[in-house]
Order: C-alpha cells, then sequence, then structure tokens
C-alpha cells in the first residue's frame, strides 16, 4: 500500500514538473484555441499562429538536444514566445473575424 502511495506520488510530482516555457505554450496554444471558438481568429490566423508555436517546439527540442539549454537559447526561445504572444494578441483583436 505504501508503495502504491509513492508511486502516485512520484507520478504527480513529475506531471508537475513542467518548465516555465512549456507552460507559457501551454497557456499560447489555449488562446489559439479559444481565439478560433470564440471567432476572434479566423482559420487562417489560427493556421498561422500554430505554425509559429511548432517552430518554437522544435526550436526548444533543439536547444534541449544536448541536454543543457544555455543562457543565449533560453533568451532566443523566450525572444520567440513573446513575439507569438503579439501576434495572437494582435490577430485576436484586428478586425477579422472567424466562423
Amino acid at each position: 500500500m505504501a508503495a502504491i502511495i509513492a508511486s502516485s506520488l512520484v507520478i504527480f510530482t513529475l506531471a508537475q514538473a513542467e518548465t516555465r516555457e512549456e507552460k507559457r505554450a501551454a497557456r499560447q496554444e489555449k488562446r489559439i484555441e479559444q481565439g478560433e471558438k470564440s471567432g476572434s481568429l479566423t482559420e487562417k490566423e489560427a493556421a498561422r499562429l500554430e505554425k509559429q508555436q511548432e517552430r518554437i517546439n522544435a526550436a526548444e527540442n533543439k536547444a534541449a538536444a544536448d541536454g543543457d539549454v544555455s543562457k543565449k537559447e533560453k533568451a532566443h526561445l523566450e525572444k520567440m514566445q513573446d513575439r507569438a504572444s503579439h501576434n495572437i494578441h494582435r490577430a485576436k483583436h484586428n478586425k477579422k473575424r472567424g466562423g
């Protein structure tokens, strides 16, 4: 019984071990989905924003491939996420409507 509780705790801890960057990417992807559902993003805008998120994910994977993400790589990834966040905001608040 104690082993089951201990293993459950380890699994829960690992699930909570998302990095700040992963949480931010998930929030941005959720913003895109919300924009699609509400109609504030057109299909084309959503596709472009999703493609941008895919490029960021690929850059994160490439940076982590050697087992360590340098400060320079972190700064670059942060700037990519900042740009994506700005693009999401602009697309959601322009005059175009999806639907």
